[in-house]
């Protein structure tokens, strides 16, 4: 007889990505021969910019590839000093930076150096849902707050003021935030940090999408407040996805506490992708960045009326990252199942709402414009007519 898996009680409440699995199924198709159009993954389409790869396979072929400090390459924090001065006119001393396997690893920092067991942390719903995992695995709870269109999707001191209790001990925010792509306003953001500051309390910023901003020009929080945590990536902006490098701004005082965890879980980040990111803030790089921004916006700027004309109900217009969160309730009461639906019929795949929180989710579906204008225009092509059907 074979035996059972013992496996931690915390694995309950770890669920997996539900995308995961219409992503396998549109592979299977895929498979099959059907042509599918991809709006589901929040990847972005282009290849890791040119001059990053050539610092990358420059620094593999002479031998940069060991370990290096486990806060991250010196010369990389300095870099990144240099962007928060040059980019948003704000001061952060590279002492305070931390070189992290992704952000994802920036956020396991944190919530092992921050969160002790049964302590709360505030964040959003809908929101990214590894947020609410990474509490977990240290055995903190995720108090996970309705937000609403009225408020751009994002948390208040409103809300922190009517959710906070004994137990709580951090907020996390996003901005712009996954899935609905709006800002925190800065005046907004720093009564965010006002109250938890008041409170005693940590203020975690997800900034990853920095960079990817239409119309409006992004402030990071650290011109707020030094006292809040910063996370960011290169993930997104800078097309370094498969790299998994990511740095987090931590105040002084914990920053021996993340180094020593950063010691202990991964040793450091991946030496030959530290390399490859000094030459993400280069100016041709930059430029070919920028570039890739426009066309972002001009993706945005499409699908957003489209979608809207099909009658799906989108109440604010997403300022950043690459993300249409959608009302679907006019078509369905399930958006899973609408989702799914949409995949075998019309072979179109987006990402539905159960995937980012419990606030009416069954009502909501994500569009992620991370495809080629001409791919976009043949996804809204199938929706009509699925829709007509």
């Amino acid at each position: 007889m074979a035996k059972q898996p013992s496996i931690a009680k915390r694995m309950a409440a770890i669920e997996p990505f539900h995308v995961m699995a219409l992503l396998a199924r549109a592979r299977e198709l895929e498979a099959q021969g059907r042509d599918i159009v991809h709006m589901e993954i929040g990847e972005p389409d282009f290849d890791t910019p040119a001059p990053i790869v050539q610092a990358g396979i420059e620094a593999l072929q002479s031998g940069r590839h060991h370990y290096t400090p486990a806060r991250g390459l010196p010369e990389l924090r300095r870099a990144i000093s240099h962007y928060y001065q040059s980019h948003y006119g704000v001061q952060v001393d590279p002492g305070r930076i931390v070189i992290t396997p992704g952000s994802s690893g920036a956020l396991q920092l944190l919530m092992a150096v921050l969160i002790n067991p049964g302590e709360q942390v505030l964040m959003a719903d809908p929101g990214y849902p590894c947020n609410r995992n990474f509490v977990r695995l240290v055995e903190g709870e995720s108090v996970s707050v309705p937000v609403d269109a009225a408020g751009g999707f994002q948390l208040t001191a409103a809300h922190l003021q009517q959710h906070w209790r004994e137990r709580t001990k951090a907020v996390m925010v996003a901005s712009p935030a996954n899935p609905t792509g709006t800002l925190i306003p800065k005046a907004a953001m720093r009564a965010l940090a006002d109250f938890v500051a008041r409170w005693g309390g940590h203020l975690l910023v997800d900034e990853i999408y920095h960079g990817l901003t239409y119309g409006i020009k992004e402030e990071s929080a650290l011109a707020v407040s030094e006292d809040v945590f910063v996370i960011n990536s290169f993930s997104k902006f800078f097309g370094m996805t498969g790299w998994r490098l990511g740095w987090l701004v931590a105040p002084e005082a914990y920053v021996d506490a993340l180094d020593r965890v950063a010691q202990n879980i991964f040793l450091s980040a991946p030496t030959p992708a530290q390399y490859a990111a000094l030459a993400a803030f280069e100016h041709e790089t930059l430029g070919i960045l920028e570039r890739r921004r426009r066309i972002f916006q001009q993706r945005r700027d499409y699908l957003l009326p489209a979608l809207q004309q099909l009658g799906f109900d989108i109440p604010v217009t997403p300022e950043g990252a690459f993300y249409l969160y959608a009302d679907c309730s006019r078509f369905t009461d399930d958006s899973y199942g609408f989702c799914l639906k949409l995949l075998e019929e019309s072979g179109v795949a987006v990402t539905p709402g159960k995937d980012f929180g419990v606030n009416q989710p069954e009502r909501h579906v994500r569009f992620a414009y991370t495809t080629s204008l001409a791919r976009l225009e043949e996804g809204v092509g199938r929706l009509r007519q699925f829709l007509r059907q």
